[in-house]
C-alpha cells in the first residue's frame, strides 16, 4: 500500500519518487491528492527556479561542478520551503482532483461516458450529477431529437447518444473555415447527390483495421434542427439503414445496426455508442 506521507518531507525528483506519488494521486484519497497537489508545486517552483539559475552567467571563478551540485541542493529545499506555505497551485490542483474522485476514463468516449457513471456500481447519475457539457448538451438538442424520433421511430436519447459521440458532446464539430459550426452533429459526408453547402475537415477512417487520416467534404446546415431532420430523413430513405429502423428500439440492436451498415468505419463503433447511451443518457 502507498503511503502518501512518505513524500511529504521530500521533493519527488527521481523516477521511484515520481512513481509513488503517481501510485498515490490514484489512490483516490482526500489525503493522497492533497500531497500530490503539493509536491507538483514544489516540483513547479523547483523547475522556475532551475531556469532562472539556467539564465544567469555561470562562468565566475567559484563557478564549478561542486558548486553547481549545491546550488542545486539548494534549489530543492527552496522549492519544498516556498511550497509548503503555498502560492495557491496546489489549492487549485487539489480543488480539480477532488471533483474527479470517483471517475473512470474510458477510451474512445472523451471520458463523457465514465464522468456520467457511478465508479462503483456502473449505474448511471441522474442528470443533476452529470457534468455540465453533457446537461448543456442534452438540453440544446433534445428537442431537435426528440422532432427526428417522431419521424423514424427511434428513442431521442439514441441519436442524442450518436450525436453525442460523433461531436464529442459538441466540443469536436465540424467547423466551417471562418470557424463557425457547420451544425453538422453526425459526422454525415457530401454524398449521395447532396446539393446543400459543404465543409470539408480532417478524419480518421478505418482501413484493414488500421486508423488513416484523410480530409473528406461534409454536409452543412444552418441549424441542428437541420442537422437531425437531414439525419432522420438518411436513416429512412438509404435502404442501407433499414435494420437501424427495424431494431431502433434497442440499445445494441440500434448502434450494431448503424455499424453493420457501414456508417462508421471504427470497429469499436457500435460499443462506444452502446456505452454512451446506456451510461450518459439513460437517465
Amino acid at each position: 500500500m502507498i503511503n502518501p506521507t512518505g513524500l511529504t518531507g521530500k521533493l519527488a525528483i527521481d523516477v521511484k519518487d515520481m512513481n509513488e506519488l503517481r501510485q498515490a494521486a490514484k489512490a483516490n484519497s482526500p489525503e493522497a491528492l492533497k500531497t500530490a497537489a503539493a509536491q507538483f508545486e514544489a516540483l513547479f517552483m523547483n523547475m522556475m527556479l532551475k531556469s532562472m539559475r539556467e539564465a544567469t552567467p555561470q562562468d565566475g571563478m567559484f563557478d564549478n561542478e561542486q558548486t553547481r551540485m549545491y546550488t542545486g541542493m539548494l534549489d530543492q529545499q527552496l522549492s519544498q520551503t516556498m511550497a509548503s506555505r503555498g502560492i495557491g497551485l496546489a489549492d487549485a490542483l487539489f480543488r480539480q482532483l477532488s471533483g474527479k474522485v470517483g471517475n473512470v476514463s474510458t477510451p474512445g468516449t472523451d471520458g463523457a461516458t465514465s464522468s456520467a457513471t457511478d465508479a462503483v456500481s456502473g449505474t448511471p447519475r441522474s442528470p443533476s450529477s452529470q457534468p455540465a457539457n453533457i446537461r448543456e448538451f442534452r438540453e440544446r438538442l433534445e428537442p431537435h431529437a426528440e422532432e427526428a424520433s417522431r419521424a423514424t421511430g427511434i428513442p431521442a436519447k439514441f441519436m442524442l447518444g450518436q450525436a453525442a459521440l460523433e461531436s464529442g458532446w459538441g466540443r469536436r464539430e465540424i467547423l466551417n473555415a471562418d470557424g463557425s459550426t457547420s451544425h453538422n452533429l453526425f459526422g454525415i459526408k457530401a454524398s449521395g447527390g447532396w446539393k446543400g453547402k459543404v465543409v470539408e475537415a480532417t478524419t480518421t477512417e478505418y482501413v484493414n483495421g488500421e486508423p488513416q487520416t484523410k480530409v473528406e467534404k461534409f454536409r452543412a446546415y444552418d441549424s441542428y434542427a437541420d442537422a437531425f431532420r437531414d439525419y432522420a430523413n438518411l436513416l429512412r430513405s438509404n435502404p442501407r439503414y433499414q435494420g437501424v429502423l427495424a431494431n431502433g428500439q434497442d440499445v445494441e440492436g440500434f448502434a450494431q445496426g448503424l455499424q453493420r451498415a457501414g456508417y462508421a468505419t471504427d470497429p469499436h463503433y457500435a460499443a462506444k455508442l452502446t456505452r454512451i447511451i446506456r451510461h450518459s443518457l439513460s437517465a
